[in-house]
C-alpha cells in the first residue's frame, strides 16, 4: 500500500490504473480508479477488488460472491467453528471442522451470538442461551425474539432458508420456541444430529427483528425491500453506502460485542475482469484481489509487495450428467465419460496445480470423506468397453454447456472434447453468458453442464443430501437412487456418529459407482493481497470476514 509500489517493475500506480482500464475494457472511470488508489493508502482502510458488488443484502435470494461476503460483515450467527492454523500454512487460520464425538453436536464450536447451548442426547432439541447486551447496527438488543423471527421468516419465504428448515427437520414455525428473553429452543420433528452444525452456516445469521418489523409493510411483511438494500444485524460492520456496479462501503462498529475491528473502513470495489484486479493489486491500488485465474495467481506469486497463499478448500468443480437425458440414463455411459476425462492434464495445464483432482462426491477436506471409491483413472479402453456394454459401440453426439464468465471452463471443455473424440463421442461446445448460466443449470434440461459449488456446512449428511437426495433443489443431475435416498434419510436422524459415518461411506460408494457427475477438480482457495495485510482466515463458505484483517503501515 505504498506509492512506490510498481507494476511489472516499471509502471507507476497511476499507470497501473490506466493499464487496467485499457487492457480490460472494464468500464471503470479514471476518477473512480484514482479514488481507489487514494483509499488504498488511507490508514485503517482496506480496499477489496471483487468481480461484483452485492446484488442483494438479503440472504434468502442471492448467493453471489459479493452478497456472501457482505452477509458475513453485517450479520452474525449463533455459533462458529473454532479456528486453528492451516497445517501447510501456519500463518493462515481455518475452521476446525474435524468431528469430535465428545462434544455436543460432534463439533468444536465457539459461541457467537449464543454464549452456550444444550443438545439433547436424543437429538430432539437444541437450546441456545444468548449473550446479553449484544446490540444491532440500529442499537436494538439481541433477544430470543430475534432468533424466532429469523426462522419464522425462513418458513414464510421458503427460499434459501427453506432448505435450512428442512435440514433442521422443523415441522412448523412453532418448532422454534422462545423460552425467555435470552433463551430459544429448536424442536426438530425427528432426531437431528447436525442441527448445531447448521447454525454455523454463513446464511444462518440472525436479524434484528425490531428494526425489520419497523420497515415491514402490509404487502411486505418480512421487510424484503428494506433488507435487499440495507441491513439489520449484529455483525462487526454496518453498511455505509452501496452503489451497485461500483462499490459498497462498510464501516466498523465500535459497539460490536467482540470489540471494534482493526480495519475501520472497507471499500468493496467492483472490478469485473480478473486481469484488472491483478493490475490494481500489483500497482498497490487495492489491498485484496478476489477470484483470479490460475495463470494470474502464478504471476502474482513473483510480484513484489504481494503475498499469495492457496489452501485446500471446500469448492468442487464437476460436469453435470443429466440422468433424465439419454444416453446418460445409463450408468455405464456416465462411467465411460469419467474414464475419458483427462483429469491429470486438466489439473496441471489448466489449474496450474492450484487444485487437486475431485476424487469424491463431497469436499475432500470434510469429515467423513472417502476417496477410495474413486476408480476413474484415465483409461480410454475401459471407456470404450463401457460404451459397448451400453449398446453404443460407435459412440454418440452430445453438447456440453459452459459458463462464459469462468475462464477455465472453455479450455477444460476443449481438452475433454479432444479426448472423447478418441472413443467416438462427438462433443459440441455451447457457451452460455454468465448472467443466464445459472438459469440453464437450475432448469435441469441440458444434458451436460459445468458447475462449481461448495456445501458450506462441513458435514457429510449436509453435503450428500444437498446434491444426491432426489428431493433436493440442488440435484441438478436429476439423480435418483432409492437406496441413496433411504440412506440419506437414515443418516439425517442417526445420532451415533460412528453409525452415521458408516451410512455416509456407503452413500459415497454408491454415488461414485453411479457417476452422476464427471468429477473434475477441487480448486484451492487463493488469497492474493498486499504483503502489509495480515489475518487471512479460510472459511468453508469460500468468503472473507473483514474483521479478521489488520494492516501494517
Amino acid at each position: 500500500m505504498q506509492d512506490s509500489d510498481l507494476l511489472f517493475g516499471a509502471l507507476s500506480r497511476r499507470d497501473a490504473l490506466r493499464y487496467a482500464v485499457l487492457a480490460t475494457g472494464s468500464g471503470l472511470t479514471a476518477d473512480l480508479l484514482r479514488s481507489t488508489a487514494a483509499f488504498a493508502v488511507t490508514p485503517g482502510t482496506l480496499v477489496v477488488a471483487a468481480p461484483g458488488t452485492p446484488q442483494s443484502l438479503d440472504n434468502e435470494y442471492d448467493g453471489s460472491l459479493g452478497t456472501i461476503d457482505a452477509i458475513g460483515q453485517l450479520y452474525d450467527s449463533l455459533v462458529a467453528y473454532r479456528k486453528i492454523p492451516d497445517p501447510k500454512h501456519p500463518d493462515v487460520m481455518r475452521e476446525d471442522i474435524v468431528d469430535n464425538p465428545s462434544l455436543p453436536g460432534d463439533a468444536d464450536l465457539e459461541g457467537r451470538l449464543a454464549e452456550s447451548w444444550d443438545v439433547a442426547p436424543d437429538g430432539l432439541s437444541l437450546r441456545m442461551h444468548l449473550r446479553k447486551g449484544v446490540l444491532s447496527n440500529w442499537g436494538n438488543e439481541l433477544t430470543a425474539d430475534d432468533v424466532k423471527w429469523t426462522w419464522d421468516r425462513k418458513f414464510a419465504l421458503n427460499a434459501i432458508g427453506g432448505f435450512q428448515v428442512g435440514l433442521m427437520a422443523l415441522a412448523t414455525p412453532d418448532s422454534v420456541k422462545v423460552e425467555d428473553r435470552y433463551t430459544v429452543t429448536f424442536h426438530p420433528s425427528q432426531p437431528n444430529p447436525i442441527m448445531l452444525k447448521i447454525q454455523t452456516h454463513r446464511y444462518a445469521n440472525i436479524f434484528d427483528s425490531v428494526k425489520c418489523k419497523q420497515m415491514a409493510t402490509a404487502d411486505d411483511p418480512w421487510a424484503r425491500k428494506f433488507l435487499e438494500n440495507d441491513s439489520a444485524g449484529f455483525g462487526p460492520y454496518r453498511l455505509a453506502a452501496i452503489t451497485r456496479g461500483q462499490q459498497a462501503v462498510f464501516k466498523a462498529r465500535a459497539d460490536y460485542y467482540l470489540g471494534k475491528p482493526a480495519i475501520d473502513t472497507v471499500i468493496y470495489k467492483e472490478v469485473p475482469t480478473s486481469s484488472a484486479r491483478v493490475a490494481l493489486l500489483q500497482g498497490g491500488a487495492v489491498d485484496i484481489a478476489q477470484a483470479l485465474q490460475p495463470l494470474e495467481i502464478k504471476q502474482l506469486e513473483k510480484a513484489p509487495g504481494v503475498k499469495v497463499e492457496t489452501v485446500a478448500a471446500s469448492s468442487m468443480m464437476w460436469i453435470i450428467l443429466n440422468a433424465k437425458i439419454a444416453p446418460f440414463d445409463k450408468p455405464e455411459v456416465r462411467q465411460a465419460m469419467n474414464y475419458a476425462f483427462p483429469r491429470a492434464q486438466v489439473i496441471a495445464s489448466i489449474f496450474q496445480n492450484i487444485a487437486s483432482p475431485l476424487n469424491g462426491c463431497m469436499p475432500n477436506i470434510y469429515p467423513g470423506f472417502n476417496g477410495t471409491f474413486d476408480h476413474y483413472g484415465y483409461d480410454l479402453e475401459k471407456a470404450k468397453a463401457l460404451l459397448l456394454k451400453a449398446g453404443l459401440p460407435d459412440g454418440f453426439k452430445m453438447q456440453i454447456s459452459y459458463n462464459a464468465g469462468d475462464p477455465v471452463q472453455e479450455p477444460i471443455a476443449i481438452l475433454f472434447q479432444t479426448s472423447l473424440r478418441k472413443i467416438g463421442v462427438e462433443l459440441t461446445l455451447h457457451k452460455v453468458p454468465a448472467g443466464t448460466y445459472f438459469n440453464e443449470v437450475s432448469a435441469r434440461k441440458q444434458p451436460m453442464l459445468f458447475f462449481v459449488d461448495a456445501p458450506w456446512t462441513a458435514d457429510p449428511v449436509f453435503a450428500l443430501r444437498l446434491y444426491f437426495y432426489s428431493k433436493s433443489f440442488v440435484d441438478y443431475s436429476n439423480y435418483a437412487n432409492p437406496e441413496v435416498d433411504k440412506l440419506i434419510e437414515a443418516g439425517a436422524q442417526m445420532t451415533d456418529l460412528g453409525k452415521r459415518t458408516e451410512l455416509m461411506q456407503k452413500i459415497q460408494e454408491i454415488v461414485m459407482a453411479d457417476a452422476p457427475w464427471v468429477f473434475v477438480a477441487s480448486p484451492n482457495y487463493t488469497m492474493a493481497r498486499r504483503d502489509t495485510v495480515r489475518g487471512f482466515t479460510y472459511y468453508t463458505s469460500n468468503s472473507i470476514n473483514f474483521a479478521d484483517f489488520s494492516a501494517q503501515a
